[in-house]
């Protein structure tokens, strides 16, 4: 009887653990949820990119891969691994593309 009522007590507990984890919506747990756009950075003083259906995440990385700054620009703001800001200051291939001044 007692490992009965033990094997109920624990029933209950992981029911209400289950159910106070899985109440919340899924936006408060995640700020992107799966299938959903990345947030966008933003950086004061560049443009934002270009939406996303004009490009996608396909592999390049480097700015002698890109055809415009604002595909290096959607690249540098949506896609992990790429290496087209080295100064760090937000502004993809200032050299090949987005440099302008």
């Amino acid at each position: 009887m007692k490992k009965v009522l033990t094997l109920a007590v624990m029933c209950v507990l992981g029911l209400f653990a289950y159910t106070r984890h899985h109440e919340h919506p899924a936006d408060a747990r995640h700020p992107n949820p799966p299938g959903a756009p990345p947030t966008p950075l933003y950086t004061p003083g560049i443009p934002a990119a270009p939406p996303a259906a004009e490009y996608s995440c396909d592999g390049r990385t480097y700015c002698s891969q890109m055809t415009s700054c604002d595909e290096a620009k959607y690249f540098l703001a949506h896609c992990p691994g790429v290496k087209m800001d080295g100064d760090g200051d937000g502004i993809p291939c200032e050299r090949q593309w987005c440099g302008g001044s």
